[in-house]
């Protein structure tokens, strides 16, 4: 649905409800860059945004070519988004490997605008072409729009008197004016950023992003090919004071409200490793709450260290990715059987070993679940989006200090390097989470007894140098209440139960799994970690079809929520979409004997709406069968 109307230069303004915009260009193009801004302007204009990175595991790619090409793509709308979009409504491309290892995506009559300055002979070579691809006859199915956003960009700033390469570096500028023209995207905080970033001792460069940053809008002005722009409304969102949200972001802030909560300071101990060391970077700027940043020599360190935290009273915290959590892992069997409280989090890549660093995948539940010698489960967390990082990371905690266990939040590349709006929590209305350390002997017939267990079985947690609660903690397996060294078979069958009992306990301290849509019917997906998003919205344009299906989206993967066996049986189907081979379809199928059916990927992308939604449809009947089931 759209409208139009003039706008005061008198090209006409067509007003929808939503667009998606794709930026790819070098990685040395600034295209995060300029999608970052895009994606801050739309928020900042009160449209919901979703957006999705991608760039190469190379720091600086091979220039020109497929494999160095990076990738931005938002989704700005009047309504409730939760993806980056499937279908693109533009894409603006720099050079040719960009183009051709992208339009794909774009549908016909979709608008393509590419800098023309960037298809030489040598950019061909580079992209493995033979002939340019803009004088292939496949054009002619798109708005195409060939820009020199080069010679236009180098024209524009050559007053400022920069070098030829420092004038090239301001066309990802240019072409985000040309993308704000025609989206009705405000420059003022881009105009801020700008004078932020490169004003202190770097005005010329500064003057010269911001000269071409117009440039670009007057082009869009002035060039006939573009007959109108768009303009997309504020989404009505849930009344309060928003803020653009990064899923790395939202881990580190969601850190520090748990530790505020509970009174305790965050020790955070990390390994820097693709796609998480951005948590690091966000954490190490609040020394000011009390937050202590350590980069460790290795993984196995950084865990080490975490745990030394813990056992001295503080919030322990350690992140990696799959190969990290391999390190790590001796060291959580530790902090198993100390019993002590840590946060291990694992934000998710493509592998096996290096595998695809930059690229999203949920292959590790397994790893999480089951990678530990011995009997050694502990609890299991998967953020949905990013803004769900800073609420699923407080509940981790929570749970971490009643049971006394480590606990694992999983979060992937999708969701680490995605935004979205995240509306700012009242702080006033955030309880505390109480824990409470002895203060003297609880046994007093004797010395203190480190592992003496209330309800939830959990041990107290003794600061060390307490006058009275000298305790041993170690590895080896421990006499129940006393914590001595005991080799009996019997307390080792007692501690394993134990231990295994302490993690089902979570499922008391969690709320019970949701089904969105009807409580009984059909086909019911399973979904969790990053593929919430498409996996709601092909649900719920499913149901408006009139499919008789629902979602259940899990959060807590181990223990699983305690009613959802029984919300399973109420469904003839169960669908469970993976970015893996089947990691949770094989968790559901032997703890319910459900026959579930998997639906997995492993390309490195997140689904798309439409392939779930084509799924859907085949594992449903029809809408116009009798007695239908529609929740429209």
């Amino acid at each position: 649905m759209s409208t139009e109307s003039l706008s005061s230069t008198e090209k006409p303004v067509k007003f929808v409800s939503g667009i998606t915009v794709r930026l790819v260009g070098d990685s040395g193009d600034g295209m995060q860059l300029l999608g970052q801004q895009l994606t801050n302007t739309s928020a900042l204009l009160g449209n919901d945004v979703a957006t999705f990175p991608d760039f190469p595991a190379e720091i600086r790619a091979p220039r020109g070519t497929r494999a160095g090409v990076s990738g931005f793509q938002v989704q700005f709308a009047s309504h409730e988004v939760h993806t980056p979009g499937d279908t693109l409504d533009a894409l603006v491309a720099m050079n040719p490997a960009a183009l051709v290892t992208n339009v794909a995506d774009l549908p016909k009559g979709g608008l393509l605008i590419v800098n023309e300055d960037s298809f030489e002979e040598k950019d061909l070579k580079l992209a493995k072409l033979n002939t340019s691809p803009l004088e292939d006859p496949s054009m002619e199915n798109y708005r195409l729009i060939k820009v020199p956003m080069t010679r236009l960009t180098k024209e524009a700033v050559a007053e400022f008197g920069l070098g030829s390469k420092d004038a090239d570096r301001c066309k990802n500028f240019f072409a985000m004016g040309l993308v704000y023209w025609l989206y009705g995207r405000n420059m003022d905080a881009t105009l801020r950023f700008i004078h932020g970033k490169f004003g202190a001792g770097k005005s010329a460069i500064a003057d010269a992003n911001e000269k071409a940053l117009r440039s670009g809008w007057a082009f869009g002005e002035t060039i006939e090919a573009l007959g109108h722009s768009y303009n997309v409304e504020a989404a009505k969102l849930t009344p309060g004071t928003y803020r653009n949200i990064m899923g790395n972001q939202a881990l580190a802030w969601g850190l520090l409200a748990a530790a505020q909560r509970s009174g305790k300071e965050v020790f955070y101990a990390s390994y820097p490793i693709t796609p998480a060391s951005d948590i690091l970077h966000e954490l190490a700027r609040y020394k000011n709450f009390g937050v202590c940043t350590f980069q460790a020599e290795d993984e196995i360190a950084a865990v080490c260290a975490a745990i030394g935290a813990a056992y001295g009273g503080q919030m322990g915290v350690t992140t990696s990715s799959g190969p990290g959590i391999a390190l790590k892992t001796e060291a959580m069997g530790l902090a198993i059987m100390l019993e002590l409280p840590l946060l291990v989090i694992d934000v998710q890549r493509g592998g096996p070993s290096t595998g695809l660093p930059t690229k999203t995948e949920q292959a590790d539940l397994l790893q999480v679940m089951f990678g530990r010698n011995g009997e050694a489960p502990l609890p299991v967390l998967a953020a949905r989006s990013p803004g769900d990082c800073f609420e699923i990371v407080q509940e981790a905690w929570m749970l971490a200090t009643q049971l006394m266990l480590p606990v694992v939040v999983l979060s992937d590349g999708y969701i680490a390097n995605g935004a979205e709006p995240w509306l700012i929590p009242d702080v006033s209305k955030l309880s505390p989470i109480k824990i409470e350390h002895p203060q003297g002997n609880n046994n007093p017939n004797g010395p203190f007894k480190p592992y003496l267990r209330n309800e939830l079985l959990a041990r107290p947690w003794a600061i060390p140098g307490t006058p009275g609660l000298m305790h041993r903690v170690g590895g080896i397996e421990k006499e129940d209440g006393t914590g001595n060294i005991s080799y009996d078979p019997e307390n080792h069958q007692k501690m394993v139960n134990i231990r295994a009992q302490k993690v089902a306990n979570a499922a008391k301290l969690l709320p019970p799994q949701q089904v969105l849509g009807p409580q009984s019917g059909e086909l019911l997906v399973l979904s969790w970690g990053g593929t919430y998003g498409a996996c709601l919205t092909a649900v719920q344009q499913a149901q408006e079809a009139g499919r008789s299906v629902a979602l259940a989206h899990i959060r807590y993967l181990n223990p699983f929520p305690s009613n959802l066996g029984e919300i399973i049986s109420r469904y003839e189907k169960v669908l469970i979409p993976e970015l893996n081979m089947g990691q949770l379809r094989m968790l559901i199928r032997s703890r319910y004997l459900v026959d579930a059916v998997g639906y997995n990927k492993v390309k490195g992308k997140p689904f798309t709406v439409t392939e779930l939604f084509e799924k859907i449809c085949e594992m449903t009947k029809s809408a116009n069968r009798p007695n239908a089931v529609s929740t429209k």
